[in-house]
């Protein structure tokens, strides 16, 4: 079954608000094997929605639209497919006592066009909306299957997840599942990543790979489908071990989990603790690390010590040291990081000191970057050039500086494995 998702709202076109749901919707539909063959946005107009609605048919197999079930005179969805398929619009009591309700439960008088939500197709299977008052519909029409959501997420996702996805199991059948993995990889562009799996790519039939690049990380989706679960998991395996033994090196973690969680989930499963000194990200790495729920088990604190009077003060580093290597150096990045780790009594301890720009400091440009990591039994440093804005290099320091602690902790348990 080929399938469709058009959104409809003039808001979509003036990027006022995301179209999350095609996002959510696709990610759903693959997962029982339903390929999602076009995205559609439309706007509020009813010539323009009903070519994109007969374009839809004579294409797909399953059209879902999203949004344009509303009470205003710009809510059109329903209207337009009625007139495309020649089904008369009725009044769905179920609903229209829902929506009375509401109103009387708040003392509010309900207006005409609160009314119009209860419109229906003749013979659509009703869709509960348990989040708000437009139900949903679905509607066969010549072998065509159309289903019409809400367009606001908070209605939309919990209506799909409890109604239409039970009815697309019950009414089709599936001989097959879609299965992925997710492979994620930092500290190599996507050109050079894609190049040692070129070959991969190239070949693939089932499993297949799909490269994703943002904000200096890159994943690398692998899809299979089969009607086998366990033959499934083995074929994504196979494939996985074939990358892993080309780009292993630049590999951190598998699944959703980014950076942080990986980290986090280190961290908590050694239980180890860790701090930060930061100067060039001015506390922007412990905010990102403290999103984590449960975090504190972890994270001892951090100091801020954008100034050199406050590296002194606050983590003792030597004026000496300031004086001859600089507050921007591997020697200064080094301290920070041991005395960060004592000071405020954690396992490990991390420092970032650099240039973010836009003007020079102590002789060196915009884009250096010196990193450091003091655990109990090594103390390493990692320096970096790296380019774009201000903000582009203190977010691109902090995820290096998370990446190179997953590998320090990864390096220091496989020596531990070892000795056992």
């Amino acid at each position: 079954m080929n399938a469709e998702i058009i959104a409809v709202g003039s808001e979509l076109l003036l990027g006022q608000i995301q179209n999350s749901n095609a996002t959510y919707l696709s990610e759903q539909l693959s997962s029982v094997g339903i390929n999602v063959f076009h995205h559609v946005v439309v706007g509020d107009n009813p010539d323009r929605l009903s070519n994109v609605v007969k374009s839809g048919l004579d294409r797909s197999d399953l059209i879902i639209f999203t949004g344009g079930l509303g009470p205003t005179k710009d809510d059109l969805t329903k209207e337009t497919v009625a007139d495309v398929t020649g089904k008369e619009l009725v009044y769905d009591s179920e609903t229209e006592k829902k929506i009375e309700s509401y109103y009387v439960q708040r003392g509010q008088t309900m207006t005409d066009n609160n009314r119009k939500q209860a419109m229906v197709l003749k013979g659509a299977k009703i869709l509960p909306n348990d989040q708000g008052m437009a139900c949903g519909m679905v509607i066969w029409h010549e072998k065509k299957l159309m289903i019409m959501l809400p367009g606001p997420p908070s209605e939309l996702i919990p209506m799909f997840k409890n109604y239409v996805m039970p009815f697309l199991k019950e009414e089709l059948t599936f001989h097959e599942e879609i299965q992925s993995k997710v492979l994620r990889f930092f500290d190599i562009g996507e050109s050079q990543l894609v190049e040692k799996v070129d070959d991969l790519i190239e070949q693939q039939t089932n499993p297949t790979i799909a490269p994703l690049a943002s904000a200096g990380e890159i994943t690398l989706r692998l899809t299979v489908k089969g009607a086998d679960k366990k033959d499934n998991r083995k074929h994504l395996d196979q494939l996985k071990e074939k990358i892993l033994d080309r780009v292993g090196a630049f590999y951190y973690g598998e699944g959703e989990d980014q950076l942080a969680e990986i980290l986090f989930q280190q961290l908590q499963a050694r239980n180890l603790t860790i701090s930060a000194a930061e100067s060039l990200t001015g506390g922007l790495f412990s905010t990102i690390l403290t999103e984590q729920s449960g975090v504190s088990k972890v994270f001892t604190g951090a100091i801020i010590c954008y100034s050199d009077a406050v590296k002194q003060s606050e983590l003792a580093i030597p004026q000496d040291l300031l004086q001859t290597e600089g507050a921007i150096s591997s020697a200064c990045a080094k301290q920070m990081a041991i005395n960060v780790k004592e000071n405020l009594n954690s396992d490990v301890g991390i420092s970032f000191t650099g240039v973010a720009g836009p003007e020079s400091l102590e002789g060196k440009n915009p884009g250096i970057v010196y990193i450091g990591i003091a655990t109990k039994n090594n103390v390493v440093t990692h320096q970096l050039q790296l380019a774009g804005s201000r903000e582009m290099i203190r977010e691109r320091s902090v995820k290096y500086g998370l990446y190179y602690l997953i590998q320090c902790l990864r390096k220091e348990k496989e020596k531990v494995d070892e000795k056992k």
